[in-house]
Order: structure tokens, then sequence, then C-alpha cells
């Protein structure tokens, strides 16, 4: 659908883990020593598919945890993440220079600080979010629990580069005071698919901007 307007618009588990989340990391990493400029080996590189299924947000929290104790207890210890983080600009939680994070189960409170969506976001502006990557970060539950993130947060980097120029897209994804990403890059392998569900929904926000919505809403 074309838009209404052509306005430019991170030591292991230990054995205090809860019961009643599954462990996501898997056995060995999924792949070996690598350059940061190299790209991962991937099983299949596949662009998303185009719209985020509806979740059930208590159906996907346990998920989400999975994930976020394997990038906590696992991940952010292994030098091919810790050599991306770096080269990408962004800390680890376990870098951190006051309340640093090694292990999900530190404490309830530590843990909730860690948030794994400016970690998402970074990996899409730098062109570095495929599969392998994110399955390196967040384990191989990672489609369960970051999956619709990592959709969403493709789309709104779209909408971003739409609505504003190139210094404006990439201080949207700096972080203060010394994470600016080092670069941004044009969505990694969008699908025409992902880019017709984008464009519905930009229709949608420019109608929003026209107040044509609810009963004026012409769909």
């Amino acid at each position: 659908m074309l838009g209404l307007s052509s306005r430019t618009l991170r030591s292991n588990s230990n054995s205090h883990e809860p019961d009643n989340i599954p462990n996501g990391s898997s056995t060995e990493f999924p792949y070996g020593l690598m350059s940061p400029v190299q790209e991962l080996p991937v099983r299949m590189e596949e662009a998303p598919a185009a719209e985020p299924a509806r979740v059930d947000p208590t159906e996907w929290y346990p998920h989400y945890l999975i994930c976020l104790r394997h990038f906590l207890d696992h991940a952010q210890h292994t030098l091919p993440v810790q050599s991306l983080a770096t080269f990408i600009n962004i800390r680890l939680p376990c870098q951190r220079s006051s309340d640093p994070v090694f292990q999900f189960t530190q404490s309830e409170i530590s843990a909730a600080s860690v948030a794994l969506t400016p970690y998402i976001r970074r990996l899409i502006v730098t062109g570095n979010d495929t599969p392998s990557v994110l399955q390196a970060f967040f384990g191989n539950g990672w489609e369960a629990g970051v999956d619709y993130t990592w959709k969403q947060e493709r789309m709104n980097y779209l909408f971003t580069a739409k609505s504003s120029g190139w210094a404006s897209t990439k201080e949207a994804y700096d972080i203060l005071p010394d994470e600016q990403t080092p670069t941004i890059r044009p969505l990694r392998n969008p699908t025409e698919e992902e880019l017709c569900l984008a464009d519905a929904r930009w229709s949608e926000w420019l109608a929003m901007e026209d107040w044509m919505v609810g009963p004026r809403s012409p769909w």
C-alpha cells in the first residue's frame, strides 16, 4: 500500500537459576573465533517474515527471560560477542562502569535493569542482525523471545530513516554519552513483503497525523 502523501516523512549459569525458566544456552558456542568484521557463518540467512505475529505477553515473557539469561550468563562472556559489541560501540552489561551485571541470577533487580532492545537496535542499524548473530547473543530460543522485537525494530528503523535525514537518524540510534553508533547502514536484506507492510503502517501513521482515525479512517 502506498503512503497517503509524498512526505519524506550481555560466569556461566549457576545452580540457583529459576526452576520455571528453561536453559536457553547451547552446549557449544554456535561459531568459532572470528574477526569483528567477518560475517558470522549461518545455517540459513532469512529475512524476517512480514508481519510480526500478535503476541500474548504472558506467553512471550518466559521466552524473553530465556534470551536474557543466555545473554547475561553466556553470550556476554564470549570473545565473539565481546568483539562485535566493541566493534559496534555498545557496552555489554558486565562492562558497565557502575552497577555491572555479570549473570542473570546475580539479583532480580540487576537482571531487570538490562534490556535487550538497545542491542537489537544497534545490530539492526549496523547491518549485523543476521540470524546467527541473534542466536549468538540471545540463544537458540531467540525467535520465541526476541523475534517480535527484532521485526518491530526493523520497521521502526525504516520509519526513522523516512521521517528524518542521515544525521537525525544516526542521532536517534546513538547512546549517550559515549556509545554512539559508528555507522548506520541500509536495512539488511529486506523483503518486498516486509517493505509493503511498513508502507501500510506508514500510511496508517499519516492518517493519524491528519486525524483520519476511527470514524474518519479511509480503511
